[in-house]
C-alpha cells in the first residue's frame, strides 16, 4: 500500500493547493472533468471476406489470430481532420455542448492530413472556434491517453479551462495492402472527449507514462527517414511491424505499467470497474487480462467492428459502452494505450457522465 499524505503548495496565484504524494510520485489534485464524448467512423466497411480478394488470407485465419471481423475505410478525399471534426459534432449533438469557448484542441494522431498545418488547426477552422490553441500529438496507439493526460495537466494547472481531446486516424492511407501480416489489422475512425474545469467532481485519479525508444524498430511508419533496421524502404509512408516482438513487449512491459499505474492511484485492480486497453489484437488483450487476472467481460475494446484504429481505439471502445448503457456514473476505468514508439500511457479515471 502506497503511503499517502498531503502537502501545501503556495504561489502567487493559488494560495492553497493539495498535492498527493504516493510512493514518491507527486500527484497534483485534478481539477478536470470529462463532460462529453463523441465518435465517428467512415461509412465504407471492409470485411475479412473482402480482404481475401486482396491478399492471401481468410476470415477464419484473421478472426482466430486477431478477433477482427471488419474495419472502416475512409473515402479517398476523407482525412483525419474530417473524422475528428465529425466526432466532435457527434459529441456536441448528444450532450448539447458548445465548443465556441474551447481554448485548446489536442488531436492525437500519427496520420495527419499534412505535416503542417496540424489536423488540430484544420478541425479548429471547421468548427469555427476562435482564439484556441491547436496542436497534434503523436504517441501512436498511446496517443489518446497522452492527450487526456495533457488536458488534465493544462486544466488543473489553471492554464486552460476547456480542452477538446481528439483521437483520429486514417490508417488505411498508410497501410501496405501487400503485407498480409499488417493490412488485416488496421482501420479508420475518430473519437473525442470534452474536458472542462471542475474542482468539485474531477475525472482524473492517476497516470503512468513510459517509453522504450530502443525498441522502435519493431513498429513504425516510414517517413522522411527511409531506413530502419538497416533496411532500405520505399520513400512512401507505410506501417511496418514485427508483430511477434510487439506482442512480447505488450504482455510484459504493459503489465508492469498497469501495476505501476495502480500503485500511483493507491488502488487495486479489484476497484476497477472497467479495463480499456488499446484495441490492438483481441488475443493480446485476452493474454493481458489473463495475466493480471481481470475479467474479459469487464474489458472494453473496439476492434471487432473497427479493427486497430491506433489513437482512436480507446475513445471508440468507451463510446460503444456508453451507447450500450454499460457505464455508470462514478465507476472507475483503467485506460491503457500502448504501441509505436514503443510507448505506453495509462490513466485511471472516474466516469463522470
Amino acid at each position: 500500500m502506497a503511503v499517502t499524505y498531503s502537502v501545501l503548495f503556495i504561489n502567487e496565484k493559488y494560495s492553497c493547493k493539495s498535492i498527493k504524494v504516493l510512493g514518491g510520485i507527486i500527484m497534483h489534485q485534478s481539477k478536470a472533468k470529462i463532460t462529453a464524448i463523441g465518435s465517428y467512423v467512415p461509412q465504407h466497411i471492409m470485411t475479412n471476406q473482402q480482404l481475401e480478394k486482396i491478399v492471401d488470407t481468410n476470415d477464419e485465419w484473421i478472426v482466430s489470430r486477431t478477433g477482427i471481423r471488419e474495419r472502416r475505410i475512409a473515402d479517398q478525399h476523407e482525412y483525419t481532420s474530417d473524422l475528428g471534426y465529425e466526432a466532435v459534432l457527434d459529441l456536441m449533438q448528444r450532450y448539447n455542448k458548445t465548443v465556441d469557448d474551447v481554448d485548446m484542441i489536442i488531436t492525437c494522431t500519427f496520420t495527419p492530413d499534412f505535416k503542417t498545418p496540424s489536423s488540430a488547426n484544420l478541425i479548429q477552422a471547421k468548427l469555427g472556434i476562435k482564439q484556441s490553441g491547436a496542436i497534434d500529438l503523436n504517441a501512436a496507439c498511446a496517443g489518446f491517453t497522452y492527450g487526456l493526460h495533457m488536458a488534465n495537466a493544462l486544466i488543473s494547472s489553471g492554464l486552460h479551462k476547456k480542452v477538446l481531446v481528439i483521437g483520429a486516424e486514417t490508417l488505411s492511407k498508410v497501410t501496405d495492402y501487400t503485407d498480409r501480416s499488417t493490412c488485416i489489422l488496421f482501420g479508420d475512425g475518430g473519437g473525442a472527449m470534452l474536458v472542462e474545469y471542475d474542482e468539485h467532481d474531477p475525472s482524473f485519479i492517476a497516470y503512468h507514462l513510459d517509453s522504450e525508444g530502443d525498441k522502435s524498430h519493431n513498429l513504425y511508419c516510414t517517413g522522411l527517414s527511409s531506413s530502419m533496421n538497416e533496411q532500405q524502404l520505399e520513400a512512401t509512408e507505410k506501417i511496418v511491424q514485427n508483430g511477434r516482438e510487439v506482442y512480447k513487449w505488450a504482455v510484459t512491459s504493459v503489465i508492469k505499467g498497469i501495476s505501476t499505474l495502480l500503485h500511483n492511484a493507491d488502488m487495486t485492480l479489484q476497484q476497477m470497474n472497467w479495463f480499456v486497453p488499446h484495441s490492438a489484437n483481441l488475443r493480446m488483450i485476452e493474454s493481458i487480462c489473463d495475466r493480471i487476472k481481470f475479467p474479459l467481460e469487464n474489458t472494453l475494446y473496439s476492434l471487432v467492428k473497427y479493427g486497430n484504429t491506433s489513437s482512436a481505439t480507446i475513445p471508440l471502445a468507451i463510446d460503444l459502452a456508453v451507447k450500450e448503457n454499460k457505464l455508470k456514473k462514478d465507476e472507475h476505468l483503467l485506460l491503457y494505450g500502448f504501441g509505436g514508439g514503443l510507448t505506453q500511457a495509462g490513466i485511471v479515471i472516474k466516469w463522470t457522465l
